[in-house]
This record gives C-alpha cells, sequence and structure tokens, in this order.
C-alpha cells in the first residue's frame, strides 16, 4: 500500500485529494470517486499502486497518435479504474470495477520493472493508458521518471479531468497525449459521464498552450447523444479558435456497450458529417475511426493534398514525409519525429 500524492489532511481526519477536478472530500475508512485512493486514518491512499491490470505493446496509431513517432511500438499499461463513470465506456470492466465492487486486481510491477519490460520490446515510448492514468498518478509518475532517463517519450491517453497540481506535477515528464472530448455540453458530462465540461476545456488549452505537449483529440460519436449539428459545431469552433487547426482529431465510431444501449453504432453518414464539418473550420487534420472503410485514416498535406501517410487499421504503409515537410511541396507537417 503507498501513500497517496496530491491530497491535504482537514479537520477531524477528513482529507481532501486534489488529484482531479472531483477534489473529493473523503471520510476515513472511504473512497474517492474513483474507488482507489481511500482515507485510513487520516491518510490518503494509493490502493493502485503496481496493480497492473492491462499491459501490451500497441502501435502508436492505437492510441490514437497519428503525427507523433507514427510507426512505432509503444508499452502501454494500466490499473484497474476511472474519476468518471461514462455510461457508454468501452472499456468498463477495467475502468468500472473500484467504484462498483471496491476490486482492485492486478499483477503487481514495479516502475523499474515495467521500464525494464519496454526496453526490452523496444518500444519507443510508454503510454499510460487503457483506464484514466490520473487515478494511477503515483504509478505513472514514477515510471514516466525512470523510462525518461532510458530515452523513453512518456504519453497519456486520459479523459482531461485532471486537476491543475496534476498537470503541474507531470509537465517535466509527458511528452503527448490524446485527450478525450466527450462532447459539448455541460448536461452530458453531468449526466452520463458523471463529471462537468469546463475542466476539460480549461486543460486542453493549458496542455497545447502551456505545458506544450503534443496534443490529439478524440470524439466519441454518439447516435442522439453528441452528434446534432448545433453541438458539432461549437465543438470544431472550439477547437478550431482556442486549440488550434493543426491539432489532429479523431472522430470515433460508438457501438452499444456498458450502459448506454439504447443508440445503435454510429452510422457513416454521421461519421462523414462530422469530418466535413470539422474541414470547414479549418482544422488541417481530421480522422475518422474504427470504420476503415471510409478511408479516413491517411494524413494529407494541408497545402497541396499530396497523401503524406497511408494507414491501413493501425499499420502505417508509407510516408511522405522528410525532415517534419511534405516531400512534394515543402509545408511544415506538425508533429514529432515524423520522419
Amino acid at each position: 500500500m503507498t501513500e497517496a500524492r496530491l491530497w491535504k489532511p482537514l479537520k477531524d481526519g477528513l482529507v481532501q485529494c486534489r488529484l482531479c477536478n472531483h477534489y473529493c472530500l473523503i471520510k476515513p475508512g472511504s473512497r474517492g470517486e474513483c474507488g482507489v485512493r481511500e482515507n485510513r486514518s487520516g491518510t490518503l491512499y494509493a490502493l493502485n499502486y503496481g496493480k497492473i491490470a492491462a499491459r501490451n505493446l500497441d502501435p502508436v496509431e492505437k492510441k490514437p497518435l497519428y503525427h507523433f513517432q507514427p510507426g512505432t511500438r509503444t508499452f502501454s499499461f494500466a490499473t484497474m479504474g476511472c474519476n468518471l463513470t461514462c455510461s457508454f465506456c468501452q472499456n468498463w470492466s477495467l475502468s468500472q470495477p473500484p467504484r462498483e465492487e471496491g476490486t482492485i486486481l492486478g499483477r503487481d510491477a514495479t516502475p523499474e520493472e515495467l521500464v525494464d519490460e519496454a526496453v526490452r520490446l523496444k518500444a519507443a515510448s510508454i503510454s499510460y493508458t487503457y483506464s484514466e492514468p490520473t487515478i494511477f498518478f503515483e504509478l505513472m509518475q514514477d515510471t514516466a521518471r525512470l523510462a525518461r532517463e532510458k530515452g523513453l517519450k512518456n504519453i497519456m491517453v486520459s479523459n482531461g479531468y485532471m486537476s491543475r497540481e496534476c498537470l503541474e506535477e507531470l509537465a517535466p515528464l509527458i511528452d503527448a497525449i490524446n485527450v478525450d472530448l466527450k462532447c459539448f455540453t455541460d448536461e452530458f458530462y453531468r449526466d452520463i459521464s458523471g463529471a462537468r465540461l469546463q475542466p476539460v476545456l480549461d486543460n486542453l488549452q493549458r496542455i497545447k498552450h502551456e505545458l506544450k505537449w503534443w496534443l490529439e483529440v478524440t470524439t466519441l460519436l454518439i447516435p442522439g447523444h453528441n452528434d446534432s449539428d448545433g453541438e458539432l459545431d461549437r465543438l470544431t469552433d472550439f477547437l478550431a479558435d482556442k486549440i488550434g487547426t493543426d491539432t489532429p482529431w479523431h472522430i470515433s465510431r460508438f457501438h452499444p456497450d456498458y450502459r448506454l444501449t439504447d443508440a445503435g453504432p454510429t452510422d457513416g453518414d454521421s461519421l462523414q458529417r462530422a469530418y466535413a464539418m470539422g474541414k470547414a473550420k479549418g482544422l488541417k487534420f481530421v480522422y475518422i475511426g474504427n470504420m476503415p472503410g471510409l478511408n479516413r485514416q491517411n494524413t494529407a498535406c494541408p497545402s497541396c493534398d499530396a497523401e503524406l501517410i497511408n494507414r491501413t487499421g493501425f499499420t502505417l504503409h508509407a510516408s511522405g514525409i522528410i525532415n517534419g515537410r511534405c516531400a512534394h511541396c515543402g509545408e511544415p507537417i506538425p508533429g514529432v519525429d515524423l520522419g
């Protein structure tokens, strides 16, 4: 059992967790919203430290990150738990048991062992992913420090609901992040995800303009819930005006899962409509995921429209980028280690 970080003691044994925007007030013997941080006699503990519930060697494109070390492999892992309660969670068997059942399963591993495994597998990076990495902050921070020493990049795949303090602690360690911008209404975040919209928007701007991590954004398009023209209009305005037109936006296909089963899978027309709206707002790099038949996974030059990276699924077939520029017209292509 490991004492948690980013918390403060209050009166009568109460503690406040400062890890995410819930800022949970936790009584002795109780856990926070994530189900993995527990107040024991006035001290907050991280119950999930080193309990690895998922680990794999993945293509970095699977995160999805299309403009960060394309074609490389990233050693990916997670513990159980999440600080959100999304009724549509596509990975609920990993994210929800600590909250719903009090269960925190996983095989013990130290940061040193995780980094050694990444090096042995010849990964270019380590990804903190699958569940929400904010809730295994202590393990992520310790692992990321060691990864840096070994020359590995650090990647987060996150819901973006971490606190400012959490971001400040991670600022010198993380190189890239994909943030799931679930919708553009506070009602959706409150009723379906158990959170709020504004902290996510604030963090996106902080990450892009202050921390300057490489940022890509993903939106799971759910029929009848977050796919109206009005909502997509506001979301794409925000990305273009507040985050930047060079930020890749991934539109992902929904399929019914967990507790949200009243909506069918996202159809191709809806995905194409969202894609067209993003492009119309000036977003230079818009991608559609989980529906390869639409052929919207390739990277094209925003200047001359030449195909620069051809992808099938998570496999990269060709690159027309030389020293970070389009090989055809010389246009700079934003990203990290693009070729």
